[in-house]
């Protein structure tokens, strides 16, 4: 696994932050705390931006590269499955024909809660 959390060491984002969990299922796991990380095959968000769903902001914390292969069934509970192999069938239902490539390398963002004081 690399980590990386100088964003000035990491590629140009590829997409953006708005992106990066769009799935309707996905958000509920994101808003009732089940998801803190959501991989991609591209670089979507810098350390310290922030993701807003549902008039809910999330910080991104880390972002580093990672590939299948190295995913856990901890990884898969970042990411609000139950195991790798649940995790494993959800992505490859929602990329009919992809391959689970062990050496495809993807790019892990994890964020949590941004806690207002007022």
């Amino acid at each position: 696994m690399t980590m990386q959390s100088n964003h000035s060491d990491l590629p140009p984002k590829t997409c953006t932050i708005e992106r990066l969990v769009t799935v309707p299922a996905d958000i509920e796991k994101v808003i009732n705390g089940q998801k803190t990380a959501t991989r991609r095959n591209g670089r979507y968000a810098d350390v310290g931006e922030i993701m807003t769903l549902q008039n809910k902001d999330f910080v991104i914390e880390s972002v580093y590269s990672q590939t299948l292969g190295e995913l856990t069934n901890q990884h898969a509970r970042q990411e609000g499955y139950e195991s790798l192999e649940e995790y494993k069938n959800a992505i490859l239902g929602f990329h009919p024909g992809m391959p689970w490539a062990p050496k495809m390398k993807v790019w892990v963002h994890e964020f949590a809660p941004v806690h207002n004081h007022e």
